[in-house]
């Protein structure tokens, strides 16, 4: 008889293991960076992932002020936002913001890559950016991934 089951896995509160990551943002391109750390958040690295959990690991980037933007991104790449004001639409330079806050860069190009829902809010939260090289989760031995 054949013993390979063709039911699809479905992965458990029980059966999800979250491990630490620390992630260097220096001379790496936002997008790569980003896209890479959410897939890690998701869990798709995994080969327990399931779309509708959160499977995916803890993950540190230090060194968030020296990510690199290609051509003129620093210059002409424009960040959005609404005061809820008519005409109250603000424009900020991707420039204007790595001097301002470094972490909300990548943390604005990783959020808009993760699931627009509960479940995306709720892997967001599994993301800690630091401007630095120093971060605060030593205590949870985080595991060094090169990009």
């Amino acid at each position: 008889m054949n013993t390979i089951s063709n039911k699809t896995f479905s992965a458990k509160p029980a059966d999800i293991k979250k491990n630490w990551l620390l992630l260097d943002a220096e001379d790496v391109p936002l997008g790569r960076l980003s896209s890479k750390v959410a897939s890690l958040l998701r869990g798709k690295h995994k080969p327990e992932f399931t779309p509708h959990m959160d499977t995916g690991d803890h993950v540190i980037v230090i060194n968030a002020e020296k990510v690199a933007l290609t051509g003129n991104k620093m210059a002409n790449k424009l960040y959005f936002r609404h005061t809820g004001y008519p005409g109250g639409e603000k424009f900020t330079s991707a420039e204007e913001m790595l001097e301002k806050d470094p972490t909300s860069l990548v943390m604005k190009a990783v959020k808009g890559m993760l699931p627009k829902n509960k479940l995306g809010r709720k892997m967001l939260t599994n993301l800690r950016v630091y401007a630095g090289p120093v971060h605060t989760q030593a205590a949870q031995k985080p595991e060094k991934i090169e990009l």
